[in-house]
């Protein structure tokens, strides 16, 4: 039975070029020379996400952005979410923070040009907000976003928070550090979080809401964590995936390691047909339709 809570769909806008398990073998005075096909690949999402009738925000690297403003802008006009994704897709552990301010203005400048609004929303690359890496919040209040979809509360050899809060609510900075709360102090700098989803079983926090797990985890097992979350938890899920996922004929990276490639390459001739199976089994809208920033 489909819940009648709405989920929140999101879409990393980066090519396959760019994600973090290739940044030693493609750093970013590489990426002008590789054959880009994130506009092919994501032209296919708008086309399935207008057949279902369901809008999503679009969490757009600056570097793809400025490339391909057409594609901004026609994501925008039909009527999805337009967020940021950071310019260069580097890992705020390898960013001092002067860096990290030029960045996420720079690509926060870029799509606000290009569509002509605010841009309210954010996302790290590799989901890289991590307690070592919290003074991020302090640049994107500064910057001007409103919220935040970087932390993922479990661990991993990227990123994590294991102990933060599986669902959304402040981010807020305390004498002890970068909290989350369900409230906000008068002057209390603070963001809105919305984690992505992870599945609670024992004591553990499991991936279950997109990427590579999407791919790997069978659908069954998918759908049964995500339906749990709607009925039993009563909550919305944060899902993300990105348009690479969805082109099984990208060009191979040479040099990857066999980790890496596993994790990139596996399963992408699934990912549409699941795709379209999520979109039949739960309700979709944008973090900004369903925060209403």
């Amino acid at each position: 039975m489909r819940s009648s809570i709405t989920n929140y769909l999101t879409i990393d806008v980066e090519d396959y070029f760019h994600v973090s398990a290739f940044e030693k073998i493609s750093p970013p005075s590489t990426w002008a020379g590789r054959e880009c096909r994130v506009e092919r690949n994501t032209d296919l999402i708008l086309n399935i996400l207008d057949e279902y009738k369901v809008k999503a925000t679009f969490f757009i690297l600056g570097w793809v952005a400025e490339r391909y403003p057409q594609l901004t802008k026609k994501i925008a006009s039909q009527g999805h979410e337009i967020a940021c994704h950071g310019y260069l897709h580097q890992r705020l552990s390898l960013q001092d923070r002067g860096t990290y301010r030029e960045d996420i203005c720079k690509a926060k400048g870029i799509l606000e040009d290009q569509i002509g609004a605010p841009v309210l929303g954010y996302r790290a690359p590799s989901y890289s907000i991590t307690r070592e890496t919290s003074w991020a919040f302090d640049e994107l209040i500064e910057a001007g976003f409103k919220y935040d979809s970087s932390i993922f509360p479990m661990k991993h050899d990227f990123y994590g928070i294991p102990d933060w809060p599986r669902f959304s609510g402040y981010a807020v900075k305390t004498e002890q550090g970068w909290q989350s709360s369900d409230s906000v102090l008068p002057d209390q700098p603070s963001i809105y979080e919305l984690p992505i989803t992870t599945l609670k079983l024992g004591h553990k926090n499991l991936p279950i809401a997109g990427g590579g797990y999407f791919r790997l985890l069978p659908y069954a097992v998918t759908q049964w964590g995500l339906k749990r979350i709607n009925q039993q938890e009563q909550q919305p899920f944060v899902f993300y995936l990105h348009p690479w996922e969805f082109d099984p004929q990208q060009p191979r990276m040479a040099g990857a390691s066999a980790k890496s490639r596993f994790r990139h390459y596996l399963n992408l001739s699934r990912t549409e047909k699941r795709f379209r199976r999520l979109l039949s089994d739960f309700k979709f809208g944008s973090i900004r339709d369903g925060l209403q920033f």
